[in-house]
């Protein structure tokens, strides 16, 4: 019996780690056509996939400004980040900043929203590998098309469309700013009318913005 229990998960995990590389290898150049946040969305879905090239530079600035500055420099994996919000938790309290983009895509790609270890532990895996195969480039464009930026709204075109009325391709820094303050918590973030704490965050990755045109943080995007 244990002998038999063993040769399952053993098949089990050769089929699912020969599974996630497949569909690492598709994603990497076919466009993401459905997440399970998607599928559980109750609003509907509102989507319409765009490469990067057509996704205004002043977008992409700011969701490495207020989600991730180290996008460029780390391995999928912000260490530091991840060591402050381990100890904000043990006390009890709360952090943003512990996932990196390329976490947050592995999760809306391949996984489900919500915590626990063996969630975790997968999205690990899947960053790990879309680190290697599909590159920094990649993740930040499936990361700006799969994003949820709105009620039943995801991506970077749906969202610019449902706020302003335009293209991702013609953002203006606040625009932009404004949309990357709301990513976190989109059904409950407003992007058109934030106020108190919300205006002043958008304000503050309006600025962050310059900062990383100015050091090149977002070099690794458009090499």
């Amino acid at each position: 019996m244990l002998r038999r229990v063993t040769l399952f998960l053993f098949k089990f995990a050769i089929g699912f780690i020969a599974l996630s590389f497949v569909l690492v290898a598709l994603f990497k150049f076919v466009p993401v056509p459905v997440t399970a946040t998607m599928v559980m969305d109750g609003n509907g879905i509102t989507k319409d996939w765009e490469p990067l090239s057509d996704i205004d530079r002043n977008l992409v600035r700011a969701v490495i400004a207020a989600e991730d500055g180290k996008f460029c420099s780390h391995d999928g994996f912000d260490a530091e980040a991840i060591a402050k919000a381990m100890a904000s938790n043990a006390k009890g309290g709360r952090i943003r900043g512990g996932s990196t983009i390329s976490q947050q895509t592995a999760k809306n790609v391949f996984l489900w929203q919500g915590g626990g270890y063996f969630r975790k532990g997968l999205e690990a895996w899947f960053t790990f590998l879309i680190e290697n195969v599909w590159g920094k480039r990649r993740i930040m464009e499936v990361y700006l098309n799969v994003a949820e930026t709105g009620i039943g709204t995801y991506g970077a075109e749906a969202g610019a469309q449902r706020y302003y009325q335009k293209s991702a391709n013609s953002l203006t820094r606040l625009e932009a700013a404004k949309m990357a303050a709301a990513l976190p918590l989109p059904k409950e973030r407003s992007v058109t009318n934030p106020k108190g704490w919300l205006r002043g965050h958008g304000r503050t990755i309006e600025a962050r913005i310059g900062v990383v045109a100015r050091d090149g943080l977002d070099t690794c995007v458009y090499e």
